[in-house]
């Protein structure tokens, strides 16, 4: 048994004190502990302290620094239970030290994962260009369940989806160089998907943007291409198709451009 004589304030840290005790042997440091643990248990000068009360003492200790960690963690944004688990975890705290201070958090309305999942769905929808289905793999990253994953991607509306989708194709089409529509459509479509967006809505999008290619854009590439093929095959008319086709080109565009090149009608 020992017995408190003497306790002080820390000089960086005015809510936590300093407790000095004697076991017998003369006054020592023993431990620190927050203000709130300090009340909680009645520390002041004289008061014995039994091994079993010592221990009760610092677990609590260690769940307010824990609690104090994770609130500091979630001022700088809003996160979910998983990220502040995952939090409390990099910083050596034991599960049941965490699972106390999470539950915690709970009470004082710190946490609630359906806000954190409907304010991210609503950021990643205002300021990014992606997809549903890359904000649902995030979420899922950060331990979303998955019902309330689905009850708050449905923010995502499919008119929105498609616009985005849309202003994508828009963009791309805008730095379409030398590749063939088809090819062109074919990479499109598959950075589309990287993006998060399902098939229909890609379909969708592609098909607003099939009615406003223009022809030119398309005689463009397939001019780039065929000089290319001309440098490689010279005037061997029949591997320059092969070599157009391959890059995707119609036989009828490839047909115009071998009639426009024996007519030298480049403008």
């Amino acid at each position: 048994m020992v017995y408190i004589t003497k306790i002080t304030t820390q000089k960086k840290q005015s809510d936590r004190f300093n407790i000095y005790v004697n076991d017998g042997t003369g006054e020592k440091y023993a431990f620190s502990v927050d203000e709130d643990v300090l009340i909680k248990y009645q520390l002041k000068k004289g008061v014995e302290l039994d091994e079993f009360t010592q221990m009760e003492v610092l677990y609590q200790d260690t769940i307010r620094k824990a609690l104090s960690t994770a609130i500091q963690c979630l001022a700088a944004r809003m996160r979910s239970e998983k990220e502040v688990r995952d939090h409390l975890k990099q910083k050596e705290n034991e599960d049941p030290v965490i699972q106390e201070v999470i539950h915690r958090l709970y009470s004082l309305k710190y946490l609630n994962d359906e806000e954190f999942s409907l304010a991210y769905v609503r950021t990643q929808m205002n300021t990014t260009d992606k997809g549903p289905n890359v904000v649902k793999a995030e979420l899922k990253e950060k331990g979303i369940s998955p019902d309330i994953m689905e009850k708050t991607i449905n923010e995502y509306s499919y008119e929105m989806q498609l616009s985005k989708a849309i202003q994508l194709c828009q963009k791309a089409q805008k730095k379409k160089r030398n590749d063939s529509q088809f090819v062109f459509e074919q990479k499109l479509k598959q950075a589309l998907s990287r993006k998060g967006y399902s098939f229909s809505i890609i379909d969708e999008a592609m098909m607003e943007m099939k009615d406003s290619v223009q022809e030119d854009t398309e005689f463009e590439a397939i001019k780039t291409q065929g000089e290319k093929a001309i440098k490689k095959y010279g005037e061997d008319n029949h591997k320059i198709k092969q070599f157009l086709y391959r890059k995707g080109f119609s036989m009828e565009h490839i047909e115009d451009f071998l009639r426009n090149l024996e007519q030298e009608d480049w403008n």
